[in-house]
């Protein structure tokens, strides 16, 4: 219990700040059932409250069944345990900028809102003709691709395809060393299942992708940050951070980073290798905005060789989110395990998908379908970090590939006041520390530049920051 804060969120008393105190620990699994709490001297001292407050919590805390006494011995977290709370685990944020937050902001909205911050492309982008004919393709297939399980590992022809695709980045990966996830981010939950303990450290870079801070709490990991810069995370800070905390896993982006469309220089991708040799670190290769880019980037799983790098991707982007399908690319002796765990946590794969995604890799469809996205992507790129330029709004890299803008507002307005603000004008934006765990990106924004296209959102903008 070393390290408590008060919890004064919504406390109308000092005794009620105590009672918050102790639940939001049992709910972040920091106090398990079984386990002895404080005694009333230690618990008043550490947060400089009175023991008589201290002893009205504790009373109703027992009385409530959130905890039980026992005579003589003290204190102790009740035996059942409460359901796990994500927004609990770590530090407190405002909801404003909290990952999940944001997340179902976009998610849960309806068509009246505009989402300039949401991470997907807008429906009318997608190839919808192209997955219409795919499904009039599926409905005529045979029974068993309707109604049956998919192997573990998952389609092997599409997985065969995808070890012709990674290939091209360098990606040296078997089609026995590919397999099919339902997303980016359950293959991510899978390897972090697969490799992680609760309390081992992760590494991050700071800003990145705020599901990434979500997941890790859900699996009870120490998070992490590293600075990330134009080509890649400070290699500096980097190694301290290696020899400070012995870091267990490092998940990032190489390709096109997000949010702030950033890419990983070679001599970067070198040191950072090195270092993670050294240190024994397993590296998660983030590669799902692959598609997106105009030059190909160095790939760390291309100069690893799939030793210590994992590479994933997925098709949520450039396709559909609603046909979901992703894959890991992992180290041979991983997959007999990988397989288990696929199977203990979804049993079979989402067969139908894999037959869509592989109908559309194969027709020649998604080729085309991605070179005119990436010149549309470009032209909307140009246009919007001029619009935000005017209103003095910075970006951080020019013209940067895929959807993400990352731009730094003019001095003195608050980032997350504004999404605030503009929420009030059915607007959902991404301020900056839903990405930082640092919370130093008060004043940076993140613009899904595919997302912009209505002038709503920039009046929106513009009132929300003046008031």
């Amino acid at each position: 219990m070393a390290e408590l804060a008060l919890q004064i969120d919504g406390a109308r008393t000092l005794v009620e700040g105590v009672m918050a105190t102790i639940r939001h620990r049992i709910a972040a699994r920091t106090l398990t059932p079984g386990a002895r709490l404080p005694s009333i001297r230690a618990l008043a001292k550490s947060l400089q409250v009175s023991k008589s407050t201290v002893v009205e919590a504790y009373e109703r805390l027992v009385a409530e069944g959130t905890i039980r006494s026992r005579p003589g011995s003290g204190f102790y977290a009740a035996g059942q345990l409460a359901p796990l709370s994500l927004a609990e685990i770590g530090p407190r944020l405002d909801r404003a900028v909290d990952p999940l937050w944001v997340s179902r902001q976009s998610l849960e909205a309806g068509e009246e809102m505009l989402k300039p911050g949401c991470g997907w492309l807008p429906a009318s982008w997608l190839p919808q003709a192209a997955l219409r004919q795919a499904l009039r393709g599926a409905a005529r297939a045979d029974d068993a691709v309707l109604a049956d399980y998919g192997t573990p590992l998952g389609l092997p022809a599409l997985r065969q395809l995808l070890a012709r695709r990674v290939s091209v980045h360098g990606v040296e990966a078997s089609p026995d060393q590919i397999m099919l996830t339902e997303s980016g981010t359950q293959a991510i939950d899978l390897l972090c299942r697969f490799l992680l303990e609760p309390g081992d450290t992760v590494l991050v870079d700071d800003p990145c992708y705020f599901n990434f801070h979500a997941l890790l709490r859900a699996h009870r990991a120490k998070v992490v940050s590293v600075p990330y810069t134009p080509s890649g995370p400070d290699i500096e800070l980097f190694a301290q951070a290696l020899a400070e905390h012995r870091p267990r896993l490092y998940i990032t982006n190489s390709g096109i980073h997000n949010p702030t469309g950033a890419i990983l220089s070679p001599v970067t991708a070198h040191r950072l290798l090195k270092l993670a040799d050294q240190a024994e670190l397993t590296i998660v290769e983030d590669d799902i905005f692959a598609d997106f880019e105009h030059a190909p980037a160095p790939r760390l799983a291309a100069f690893d060789g799939l030793r210590h790098v994992v590479h994933i991707g997925s098709f949520s982007k450039t396709l559909s989110a609603s046909i979901r399908c992703g894959f890991i690319a992992a180290p041979r002796d991983w997959m007999e395990g990988l397989t288990d765990l696929k199977i203990a946590t979804s049993f079979g794969g989402g067969r139908l998908s894999s037959e869509l995604v592989l109908t559309l890799l194969k027709d020649g469809s998604y080729r085309k379908h991605v070179e005119q996205l990436r010149a549309r992507l470009s032209r909307a790129m140009a246009e919007t970090a001029g619009r935000l330029k005017a209103m003095g709004i910075e970006p951080w890299i020019d013209q940067p590939a895929g959807m993400f803008l990352w731009c730094r507002l003019p001095d003195g307005i608050d980032a997350a006041d504004v999404a605030r603000r503009a929420l009030t004008d059915n607007v959902v934006l991404a301020p900056g520390n839903a990405f930082s765990l640092s919370l130093t990106a008060s004043r940076f924004m993140r613009f899904n530049v595919a997302q912009c296209e209505d002038e709503q959102i920039f009046k929106a903008l513009d009132k929300a920051m003046a008031n």
